[in-house]
């Protein structure tokens, strides 16, 4: 099974204020298992549209470094995402940034989502790759 873990959050508003619409910079570190072994670090600029967890229905980016292996291949990479959250959870889709790739993986490109529930210990993810 492929998931991963937030160790740390980091999250500040931005613009806005709490319980109304806002725009808040979160910077996370998290563990990868499975096709993706390591850890990865990454920078999310957030919109609320008020109280609580809510995205209002829009996707907000993100960039994430993940530094590891891939399949046994040691190395890092960077991905962009596309990130909707809501009080029930968090899905994504990202995509492999061209040319991020480092060490055996220099060239990797690829696509995948990530699914989660807040609260839960761990998300699960897929990665379509080439090499």
């Amino acid at each position: 099974m492929n998931t991963f873990a937030m160790k740390n959050w980091e999250e500040s508003v931005v613009s806005g204020t709490e319980g109304a619409p806002r725009i808040a910079h979160a910077h996370a570190t998290f563990a990868y298992s499975g096709l993706i072994e390591g850890e990865a670090v990454i920078d999310y600029l957030l919109y609320y549209a008020g109280e609580g967890f809510d995205g209002g229905g829009t996707t907000s980016p993100g960039l994430e470094r993940i530094e590891g292996s891939v399949d046994g291949r040691k190395g890092s990479f960077v991905i962009k995402h596309d990130t909707g959250f809501d009080a029930q959870g968090i899905t994504s889709a990202f995509t492999v940034v061209e040319g991020s790739g480092t060490g055996e993986l220099a060239g990797i490109t690829g696509s995948g989502t990530t699914t989660g529930v807040l609260g839960e210990p761990t998300m699960s993810y897929t990665l379509d790759y080439a090499l």
